[in-house]
C-alpha cells in the first residue's frame, strides 16, 4: 500500500482552512490502496488558524500540525514539513485553494509512471494583478538565462515529490533557501502538470511587492554569480574607458591647451562612476550578507509543538498532548 502526505504551509489562513480540508480529504479518500496524512505547518499565524486546525485534528486522526515558534518564512516552513514527513509521495500545496487539490490525482498518476517530481505549471493566473504577472514572468525568464540549471517557468511550490527527492532535499543545508531552485537542482526525472490557477478562495495574499523583491534576490544570489561577474566586466570596461579618456585629455591639453575648466562634464563622470561603484558594492553586500548568514549555522526553524491526531483522547485538549520539539 502506498503512503501519501499532503504538506500544507499555513500563515493566517483561517478563512480557507475548513474548505481546503473538505476538498482535500474528499480527493484523498477517493484513492485506492493509499494511506494518507495531511500535515499542516503553521508558520507563526496570529489569527485562529491553529485553533481551527486543532479542532479538525480532534475529529480526524489523519491530520497533524507542526507549529513553528514564530514566523520564519514560507521557505523555512516547507523545510520543516519536509523534515517531518515519512511517505512514499509528498504533495506540497498552499491552503488558499489557488492550486486545486483535485490535481493530486493526476500528480499521483504521473508519479506512478516513474517521475520523482511532478510540478504544477500555470497556464493562467486568475485573480492576480497585471504587474505581478509581468514581474513573475520576467523573473523566471531572467533565471532561465543566468542560472546554472533550468528552473521551470511559471511554477510555484505546488508539486509532488517522491521519497527519494525529499531525502535529497534534506541533504541541502543552506540557510538562505530558494525552494523552487532547490526542487530543480536535485535533478531526478521531473515532469510538468499544466493547469489554470484559480483566484484565492478567501483572505488576502501574504506576499507584497517588497517581499517578492527580496524573494527574487534570494533566488538570484543562491543559484548564480552573474551579478558579481557583471560587476567585474563593467568595472574593467569603465577602467579602460577612463584610461582612454584620461590619455585624450592629457594629449589635448599638451597640444591645444584647455583654458576652460570642464566642471559640468567632470561632475557628470564622477557621479556616474561613483554611482556604478556604489551599486556594485551593494551587489557584493548581498552576497556577503548571505555568506554571513550561512556561517552562523543557526537552525532554519524552531518547533513549538507537534500535534497528531493520535494525541487526542476524547475531549482532552491538544496542548496536553503536544510534543515540544526543537530542531
Amino acid at each position: 500500500m502506498d503512503s501519501l502526505t499532503v504538506l500544507v504551509p499555513v500563515y493566517n489562513e483561517e478563512a480557507v482552512i475548513d474548505e481546503f480540508y473538505r476538498r482535500t480529504v474528499a480527493v484523498c479518500e477517493s484513492l485506492d490502496r493509499t494511506q494518507f496524512e495531511i500535515l499542516f505547518v503553521d508558520d507563526g499565524s496570529s489569527d485562529k488558524s491553529c485553533d481551527i486546525i486543532s479542532g479538525l485534528i480532534a475529529k480526524d486522526p489523519r491530520l497533524s500540525l507542526l507549529r513553528l515558534s514564530r514566523n520564519f518564512g514560507k521557505e523555512a516552513a516547507l523545510t520543516a514539513g519536509l523534515d517531518h514527513v515519512d511517505a512514499d509521495a509528498i504533495v506540497i500545496i498552499d491552503a488558499d485553494l489557488q492550486d486545486p487539490p483535485e490535481l493530486i490525482l493526476d500528480m499521483l498518476a504521473l508519479w506512478k509512471k516513474g517521475y520523482d517530481t511532478v510540478y504544477g505549471q500555470r497556464t493562467e493566473r486568475h485573480g492576480e494583478s497585471f504587474v505581478k504577472k509581468l514581474t513573475a514572468s520576467a523573473f523566471y525568464r531572467l533565471m532561465a538565462h543566468v542560472g546554472r540549471f533550468s528552473i521551470p517557468r511559471d511554477t510555484g511550490d505546488f508539486r509532488l515529490l517522491s521519497r527519494r527527492a525529499v531525502n535529497a532535499l534534506r541533504c541541502l543545508p543552506e540557510s538562505n533557501r530558494f525552494m523552487k531552485g532547490l526542487f530543480s537542482w536535485i535533478g531526478y526525472p521531473q515532469i510538468a502538470l499544466q493547469y489554470s490557477r484559480d483566484p484565492r478562495h478567501a483572505g488576502e495574499t501574504k506576499f507584497n511587492y517588497w517581499k517578492l523583491w527580496n524573494f527574487a534576490l534570494d533566488g538570484i544570489t543562491s543559484f548564480t554569480t552573474i551579478p558579481l561577474k557583471l560587476a567585474s566586466y563593467i568595472g574593467v570596461f569603465l577602467a579602460f574607458g577612463s584610461f582612454v579618456y584620461g590619455a585624450y585629455v592629457i594629449v589635448k591639453t599638451l597640444i591645444w591647451g584647455d583654458p576652460v575648466p570642464g566642471y559640468p562634464s567632470l561632475m557628470t563622470v564622477i557621479l556616474f562612476i561613483g554611482g556604478i561603484q556604489l551599486m556594485f558594492l551593494g551587489v557584493l553586500g548581498e552576497y556577503l550578507g548571505r555568506m554571513f548568514d550561512e556561517t552562523k549555522r543557526r537552525p532554519l526553524y524552531l518547533i513549538q509543538e507537534h500535534v497528531r491526531g493520535s494525541d487526542f483522547r476524547g475531549s482532552v485538549s491538544a496542548a496536553e498532548y503536544a510534543r515540544e520539539d526543537v530542531k
